[in-house]
């Protein structure tokens, strides 16, 4: 009678562990693995189901398979986009839209505000940032382990040499170690060659093996590539051997060493079972840069202007959620909506307790194919006039209509890929200050931005200032970013290092 009821209570137990286990994955099932790819500086024009010159065949074929983005915004520039991304918030709007944080300014994100990944680990997630952070580091309360990730492995600052992890600033002039593994520097790292890329998404898959799967996965793997130094490996400039120009045949072997590192990070995915249930988001913080000759033709502009080389960005969904796939949408996304959409993918609502940031919540709309209730968004509002970071003064999307006011950034022309000659003069727009000169376009009819129409459109020019200037009350100004010696990584036992704000 007694070993009866032990084998029923036995049965019971096991039924009962059954059930646990199928309403944990039906929980995870609601709740996707999310990677948020972010390329650093790559152009529109850079990838091949853009420009069949560029050898990008993994990034080509998840766009493929699911939903190309052909009017997603961003920043011009590293800083406001990461700082868009994470808070849901236009950079104006936190004191962050002037150019980028150099590394010994005493200055952050303001840790006010909560982050995308705070959001998703208190709903559950597990939380990892590969790569670069680039929103300050003057205090540990800035960094990312203290901002919602779980661990980090990457870099502080907006650049490093991708063979000694050093980064160089203006005011040291010296190369210091700039790589943490969670807090601890990552010295090991800085005594070997490997390339940056494989060391980062080497990290990544490591992230992806060591996954517990009863809770879904948040990985932000932030690469270098193809940002400055030009650096890679010579088997990737060896794809082309039709591009004459060196320095553009090195950046083209780093967007393809960008490609291959997305390859084995999707194929980590495969092989752990976990693609399936995995949403993978692929963006650039902003448009290229042409001094190192990233190309976003037939676009006008690039990196540091308002101009859509600057802001319009190369994206894609691939994956769970995603209902109508294998196309390309239309509908206007800005980089601050990316909280709240991800958030909504992830079934936690419109992205965190507060009620006020500027994202909207498009998932649906983009995973079916519906119209995107966005019609309006600002490119830019920064009032500092500096001569360094003039990355446009004033700058309004309004349904198909664009405006800008005054300074429009220093790349203004419209750049094709060099591939075929030696490096050219790059025409540098000079500052203006005030709002002058206005310009207009209609991006549906023109949206290579050729035509202004500023004067044959006087009533939809007063119709956009006024936004822009509705808008302008909302502003917080700019943060004040004073350089500190006492940042000096000397004074930290050679290494980048939080600790003097």
């Amino acid at each position: 009678m007694a070993l009866w009821l032990s084998e029923i209570y036995s049965c019971m137990w096991v039924f009962s562990q059954v059930a646990l286990s199928a309403a944990a994955g039906r929980e995870n099932n609601d709740r996707p693995n999310i990677v948020l790819i972010l390329a650093d500086d790559l152009g529109w024009n850079d990838v091949g189901y853009h420009n069949p010159d560029m050898k990008t065949p993994n990034i080509d074929r998840l766009a493929a398979q699911g939903i190309k983005l052909n009017q997603s915004y961003t920043q011009s520039i590293c800083t406001p986009t990461r700082s868009a991304l994470m808070t849901g918030r236009y950079p104006f709007k936190t004191g962050m839209q002037h150019g980028v944080l150099l590394a010994t300014d005493n200055a952050c994100l303001p840790t006010q505000h909560q982050l995308l990944s705070e959001d998703l680990r208190h709903h559950g997630y597990s939380t990892h940032l590969v790569g670069k952070w680039h929103l300050g580091f003057c205090k540990w309360a800035c960094t990312p382990t203290y901002r919602g990730f779980d661990t980090f492995f990457g870099y502080y600052s907006g650049a490093l040499d991708y063979y000694t992890k050093t980064y160089a600033s203006d005011y040291t002039r010296h190369p210091y170690l700039d790589l943490r593994d969670d807090i601890h520097p990552a010295w090991t790292y800085s005594h070997n060659t490997s390339y940056s890329t494989h060391m980062f998404t080497d990290r990544a898959t490591d992230v992806i093996n060591q996954h517990n799967t009863s809770t879904p996965l948040f990985l932000y793997l932030s690469l270098q590539n193809p940002h400055f130094p030009l650096q890679v490996p010579k088997k990737y400039t060896n794809l082309y051997p039709d591009v004459v120009n060196e320095r553009r045949r090195t950046y083209c072997g780093m967007v393809s060493a960008l490609d291959e590192g997305i390859g084995n990070v999707t194929a980590a995915l495969e092989e752990r079972g976990m693609m399936d249930n995995t949403l993978i988001l692929f963006l650039s913080d902003n448009g290229p840069d042409v001094r190192f000759h990233g190309n976003s033709f037939p676009l006008r502009g690039a990196k540091l202007s308002i101009w859509e080389g600057g802001h319009r960005s190369v994206g894609f969904l691939h994956g769970a959620g995603l209902q109508k796939t294998g196309v390309t949408y239309d509908g206007l996304v800005h980089v601050v909506d990316w909280r709240p959409t991800l958030m909504a993918a992830a079934g936690g609502g419109q992205g965190g307790p507060e009620a006020d940031i500027d994202g909207m919540n498009l998932w649906e709309n983009i995973r079916t194919g519906s119209l995107s209730p966005r019609t309006e968004f600002v490119y830019n509002l920064d009032d500092v006039q500096d001569g360094f970071f003039n990355v446009g003064n004033a700058a309004l999307r309004d349904g198909d209509y664009k405006l800008i006011l005054g300074y429009t950034g220093s790349y203004n022309d419209w750049y094709r890929p060099q591939n075929h000659t030696e490096d050219e003069p790059l025409h540098v727009g000079s500052y203006i200050a005030g709002d002058h000169p206005e310009q207009l376009y209609n991006l549906r009819e023109d949206p290579t931005e050729r035509k202004n129409i500023a004067l044959q459109e006087p009533e939809v020019v007063a119709k956009l200032k006024l936004k822009i200037n509705q808008y302008r009350k909302m502003m917080v100004p700019a943060q004040t970013r004073q350089c500190s010696p006492s940042a000096e990584p000397v004074l930290h036992g050679g290494v980048w290092s939080p600790g003097w704000c």
